[in-house]
Formats: C-alpha cells, sequence, structure tokens
C-alpha cells in the first residue's frame, strides 16, 4: 500500500463515528473516558461485549456484527489503514454494534474496565516463533492475565491460528496453567465440532492458507 493511500486512510477514519483513537497518554496517563462505559456512551444498550485483538482488516468484527446484532464487537490494531476497511464496511451497511479502536494490545486494560467484556477473539496473530520475541505472542501468560482482568468472570477466548506453533504452544500453556480447554480443533473444515462462526468467517489470509492446504486450528477456553 502506497503512503498516499495510507494517508487517505487515516484520513478517512478520523470522520468515522466507529473509530476511537486515544492517544498513549489519554491511556496510560489519564482514565481514559470511556473505560467501563463503552455500552452506555458508544453502543447506547446493554448488550455482550466482544473484542477481535489484532483484528488487521476487521473482517471477523464486520462479520460477526452482521451475524449477531444483538452483541457489540470492537475490532483492535494499532493498524488504522488495515481496519479502515472494516470500519468503512460497518459505515456504509449502517452497523451501529461495530466500533474499532487504534491501540496496541498491551494497553487493554487502559481501554477497558475489569467485568467489561464478555468475549475476545484472536484471529491469525503473528505466532512471534523466535524466543526474543516470545514476550509478544498473545497467548503468553502476561497477556492472559490481562485478558482475564477485562472479562467477566465467565468470559470466553478463541483463538483461531493457520500456526501450528502457536496452537500447540497456546494449548500446552493452557494444560500447564490450569485453565479451561472448552474446545480444541487442530483442523476445522476436516473435523467437526467447532462453533459455526469458526468455519462461516474467513478472513482474507485465511482463504489463501486454505488455497496453500494449510489446517486452519481452533481453541476456544475460559481463563482461569
Amino acid at each position: 500500500m502506497g503512503s498516499k493511500n495510507k494517508q487517505k486512510r487515516f484520513r478517512e477514519n478520523e470522520t468515522f463515528d466507529n473509530v476511537f483513537q486515544p492517544s498513549r497518554s489519554q491511556l496510560v496517563d489519564e482514565v481514559y473516558q470511556h473505560k467501563g462505559n463503552w455500552n452506555k456512551n458508544v453502543f447506547k444498550n446493554n448488550n455482550p461485549l466482544v473484542l477481535e485483538l489484532g483484528c488487521g482488516k476487521g473482517e471477523y468484527s464486520v462479520a460477526l456484527g452482521k451475524k449477531y446484532p444483538n452483541k457489540n464487537f470492537i475490532g483492535i490494531d494499532i493498524k488504522g489503514a488495515r481496519f479502515w476497511r472494516g470500519a468503512k464496511t460497518a459505515t456504509e451497511d449502517k452497523m451501529p454494534n461495530v466500533a474499532f479502536i487504534r491501540t496496541q494490545i498491551e494497553l487493554v486494560e487502559s481501554v477497558f474496565a475489569e467485568n467489561e467484556v464478555d468475549e475476545i477473539w484472536i484471529t491469525f496473530p503473528d505466532p512471534q516463533i523466535k524466543y526474543k520475541r516470545t514476550k509478544h505472542r498473545m497467548t503468553n501468560s502476561a497477556f492472559l492475565k490481562r485478558y482475564k482482568n477485562i472479562l467477566k468472570p465467565d468470559g470466553i477466548m478463541n483463538l483461531k491460528t493457520d500456526s501450528e506453533f502457536m496452537h500447540g504452544y497456546t494449548l500446552g500453556l493452557l494444560h500447564g496453567e490450569g485453565h479451561e480447554v472448552l474446545h480444541a480443533n487442530n483442523d476445522v473444515y476436516r473435523q467437526e465440532g467447532s462453533p459455526e462462526e469458526v468455519t462461516d468467517i474467513q478472513t482474507h489470509y485465511e482463504s489463501i492458507y486454505l488455497e496453500q492446504n494449510k489446517p486452519i486450528t481452533y481453541i476456544r477456553f475460559k481463563i482461569n
């Protein structure tokens, strides 16, 4: 994507009512205005709140928003030029239950209050295979603690990935730390049992992986 195109998307994001771009200092040095109040301030209802972390183009947030109009969805990514697509679609299709936040996943506890979130999706994250990158792996112990802090006590986590490494690493960690694995599937299109939103919704990258015959894996779990 050329820098002109990126700038155009950044400018357009600023015009969307469904895009929020707090500065780091707004999140870290102050209490962010929507923290604890997303449903009240933004969605104007008490419906369940679902996050898509590292949402990319926001395909899952938009598709889930269409499938479940009685739930609120927020896609989060640091790359605003990417989720521009999802924000534009949600705007054009008049979807009041879909929003996007441009921030780092490390800061989720500054964006959401304790017990504010019902469910979290992590779709096709970078597996960060190199040992030095472990701290950026989105299902490591430190990240799970962050998610637990914003999830309701019975909150659900979903991990969908094409990375066998990420799937195996996460399953091992969950079992090792005593978390509750509700469902695990190492090839969702060849093995039955996954929730329908796992197989009904496909991201752009997922369709590429499927063309390459890569198995898509899925884990549904609760953090104890």
